[in-house]
This record gives structure tokens, C-alpha cells and sequence, in this order.
């Protein structure tokens, strides 16, 4: 059984780097919003601590988020951040009130006491910067804790209850920010709750594959393949465990990049053995989405389409029970994010919170607890060749989410040609792998743009008004000027 650190989510954006950073220990984390939280969380797995994540609420709130009392009888070792410290604070009887002096970006600290939480990160007596975001502060600490460090405006920044195990920062150890915040982080994971660094991508392919095989049974499954690194690797993952009883299916939506259908097709084939059918669907995907400018309603537009282009590809095949598909565990947390009282989403991926609520498939999602560097590191495992592994994210519903307003065939065209020109030309100089994700996006706005006729022209400058929009500018900047710097 995995050993598991919880991180209870209180709304902060950086939880997630919270998580990664765990993993980064070779320990397994999830995080679970504050409201999910139940006493089934904790059943059938090994949870060795709590984090409690910052927030953007005041404790003091009417309605501020809160953590269910059962949390602090499990003996577990708790680490609050932030919001997560005060909280802590109010509900052991402390008082936290709303600072005149917020403190937010760089601060200096001032280490008063060590502890098992500080062993070689701070010495005593020395100041250290920290990334500080908050508004609140702790004015009377609660019984049984003990301060381990302040700063000018917070006297509370770093706290303790050595007898119960519970811990509490005022800054936020897992940016990078903050000096010597990832040996904090460990020194909790590792020393405090006592976890074992046994949790590794090849234990994760094994037991993935093992997985797949005790769910499909004899059943086979359909995947839709994108040729990103998030579809690619799930392909794999999967034909390693079921072999022939998988059909991959790339859908050319209308809203891929310049050649992408044909290059994407000419490396699978080529890299690998496992059946893949290509089906043009871009009129229906074109018409669908004739007149739609929210980017929300076009991602559920797409969503509901792929979902009856594998469905009409299905029926004319047999016993397809499974549709695979590479959800990240990113894109479940910021389609279904819980913050407050209400349901929070940062955006619906077009294959979680864009699917219709009723399909004839059963999802299989062997990525869904995975960040896209793990996914990386999957697709490694599996030996899948750099050109997949290595590429730049691509979204699921294409083009369509990187034209802003109305979708059209032109728009589309210039959209495809700018960002042509821009992948090769950081290709060309080296920069592509150095890039996490480097992408065009046409805007609805009306331009103008200035090119010169030719190197000795004598005629001078030349004007013209772009048709569409900024990007179209760029892109004929780099037709006519010819000087890849200016791109």
C-alpha cells in the first residue's frame, strides 16, 4: 500500500506545487478540497500527514472554509500553510485578526528556536527570505504552541506543537521564492511523518498496467489519440496491457495545427505497432461551432462532438466497452476546484467537465493522478520516442480555443501560419525543448502594420491594414521584413 500525504485544498493557486513538490520526494500526494474531506478519505490508504494549503479567505469570515474536527483526533502530523497556520491557530483557541501591515512578495525572517521542522534549513539566530502572501495574523497563540520565528510585521511565522506533531508556516515553502523551502517540505514528509520514498513512475507503470488488464478483462478500448504526449502515453500504457484489444482513433477536428493530421499519423505508424484510424470530422466540428465565441461553450461544444465521433466509430465496431483518454490529474483539479461555498472552475477541459453527462463508455484515465513532467517521465519509462514525449502542450479542442471570438476557416488559416512559423523558427534556434509550451493566439482586434518594400527600396514605407487581427501582423512581418529577431 502507497503512503500518502493529503494536501486539504483551501483554494490557494499554488496547491498544486505543493503536491508536485511531495512527489518530488519520492512520496505520493493528492489533494482533496476542504469539503471532500471525510472520514472515507482515509479509509484503505496509508496517509502519513496533512498540509493544509493556503487560501484567499479570512478565518474570520462569516463563511471561511473550515476543516472538520475528526482531522485533529487522527494523530496524524499536520502542516499548515498560510491560511493553513491560522486556521490551525483559531481552532486550538488562538485569536487571528486582520493585520494593518500585510506583507506580501520577499521577507526577511528571524529564527528564534529550532525544531525537527527546521533541522538544516535555518540556523538559530539567522534571517532567511521567505515568500510571504497574507493579510491576517496570529495575535495570541493557542495553548501548547510555541514560536519558532518572525518577522518585522508578523511575530507568529513559523509555529509548533512538538507533542501533537503539528506544525505551521506563515509563508509558502513550496515556491521557489523561498529560501530552503523544498528541505522544509522534506524534513515534514520525511523526518516528521516518517514516509518512505518508495513511490517511483516504473512502480506506477507496473501497477497501471496491472490495472488496466483487471478492468478491460476481454472487453477492448477505444483511445482517442490527439499525438500529444498525454494521448501518446496513455496508448502505450494501455497496448501494454491489452495488446490488440485497443484501437486508437485520431479525430481531425478542423482545428489542428499546419500538417498536424499527416505528421501525426506518419510518427505513430512509424514508432509503433498498435492500430490507429484516422476519421475526418472537421465540417461537423466547423458547424458545431459557427457563431460561438465563449471559450467555455466551444470546449463543451468539442467535448459533446469527440464523445459522437467515437460513438458513431463504435457502433460500427464490436465490444467496444472503453474510451482512454490522457486526463491529467491538473485538468480534473481545474475543472472541478472547490473554493467556499461555491464550485470554482478555472476552466472545463474539454474531456472532464466538457463531456455530455451520459455516454455509452466506461472512462479509462490511467493519467489522472499524474502532473505532465510525471507524464514526461511515463513516457520514458515506456521507451516512447522524444518527438512525442518532448512536445509542447497541445489543448484537446485545438485552434478552436486559440482563436479568441468566432471560429472561421480564414481565422483558422492565418491562425495555422503564424503558428507554423513561430514553432520552426524556435526550432531552428535551438529553443523548442528549452520552452515548456510556446503557442500563437489570434486575437479580435483590428491592426495596423508597417513593412518595408525591400532592402534598397526607395519608395519608402509602406502601409496596410490587417483584415483579422494582431497576429496577422506578425505574420506578415516575418513574410516581409524577413528578420527572424522582429518575431
Amino acid at each position: 500500500m502507497n503512503e500518502n500525504i493529503i494536501i486539504v485544498d483551501f483554494g490557494s493557486q499554488v496547491t498544486k506545487l505543493i503536491a508536485r513538490r511531495v512527489r518530488d520526494f519520492g512520496v505520493f500526494s493528492q489533494i482533496i478540497p476542504f469539503q471532500k474531506l471525510t472520514e472515507k478519505s482515509f479509509k484503505n490508504i496509508s496517509v502519513k500527514g496533512l498540509i493544509f494549503s493556503g487560501g484567499p479567505s479570512s478565518v474570520g469570515n462569516e463563511n471561511a472554509p473550515e476543516i472538520k474536527k475528526f482531522v485533529y483526533k487522527l494523530n496524524i502530523p499536520i502542516l499548515g500553510v498560510c491560511y493553513g497556520l491560522q486556521l490551525i491557530c483559531r481552532d486550538f483557541g488562538g485569536k487571528v485578526k486582520l493585520s494593518k501591515e500585510r506583507e506580501f512578495g520577499k521577507t526577511k525572517i528571524q529564527i528564534l528556536k529550532n525544531s525537527p521542522l527546521l533541522r538544516n534549513v535555518y540556523n538559530n539566530k539567522n534571517q532567511y527570505r521567505v515568500w510571504m502572501s497574507h493579510s491576517d495574523k496570529v495575535i495570541k497563540m493557542p495553548e501548547g504552541f510555541e514560536v519558532l520565528a518572525s518577522s518585522t510585521n508578523c511575530s507568529s511565522v513559523i509555529i509548533q506543537n512538538l507533542k501533537n506533531k503539528i506544525f505551521g508556516v506563515q509563508f509558502h515553502p513550496e515556491v521557489v521564492h523561498t529560501q530552503n523551502g523544498d528541505k522544509l517540505l522534506k524534513n515534514f514528509i520525511l523526518d516528521i511523518c516518517g514516509c518512505k520514498q518508495n513511490w517511483s513512475m516504473n512502480k506506477f507503470k507496473n501497477k497501471m498496467i496491472e490495472s488496466i488488464k483487471n478492468k478491460v478483462g476481454s472487453d477492448r478500448v477505444l483511445c482517442a489519440l490527439s499525438g500529444g504526449v498525454d494521448s501518446t502515453v496513455t496508448a502505450v500504457l494501455v497496448h501494454k496491457a491489452i495488446k490488440n484489444q485497443l484501437r486508437c482513433v485520431f479525430v481531425d477536428t478542423g482545428l489542428m495545427r499546419k500538417n498536424e493530421v499527416e505528421i501525426i499519423k506518419n510518427l505513430f505508424i512509424k514508432n509503433y505497432n498498435i492500430s490507429l484510424d484516422v476519421v475526418d470530422a472537421s465540417k461537423i466540428f466547423l458547424d458545431k461551432l459557427k457563431g460561438i465565441t465563449d471559450p467555455e461553450k466551444k470546449r463543451k461544444i468539442i467535448g459533446k462532438q469527440f464523445i459522437k465521433v467515437f460513438e458513431r466509430y463504435s457502433n460500427k465496431k464490436k465490444n467496444i466497452k472503453f474510451l482512454a483518454q490522457g486526463t491529467l490529474y491538473p485538468d480534473i483539479i481545474e475543472s472541478l476546484s472547490l473554493v467556499g461555498d461555491s464550485k470554482v472552475t478555472i476552466k472545463s477541459h474539454h474531456n472532464v467537465g466538457g463531456l455530455p453527462k451520459k455516454i455509452k463508455f466506461k472512462l479509462l484515465e490511467p493519467l489522472k493522478e499524474l502532473f505532465k513532467d510525471e507524464v514526461r517521465k511515463l513516457g520514458k519509462e515506456l521507451a516512447i520516442s522524444k518527438e512525442f514525449v518532448n512536445r509542447h502542450p497541445f489543448p484537446g479542442p485545438g485552434l478552436g480555443i486559440r482563436i479568441l471570438g468566432e471560429i472561421s476557416k480564414k481565422k483558422i488559416k492565418i491562425l495555422q501560419e503564424a503558428d507554423y512559423i513561430y514553432l520552426n523558427l524556435i526550432k531552428k534556434h535551438g529553443l523548442y525543448d528549452k520552452i515548456w509550451q510556446a503557442f500563437c493566439v489570434l486575437l479580435p482586434t483590428k491592426t495596423v502594420g508597417v513593412w518595408c518594400e525591400s532592402e534598397n527600396s526607395q519608395s519608402g514605407l509602406k502601409y496596410f491594414e490587417s483584415g483579422d487581427a494582431c497576429i496577422e501582423s506578425a505574420f506578415l512581418f516575418n513574410k516581409y521584413f524577413r528578420n527572424e529577431d522582429l518575431f
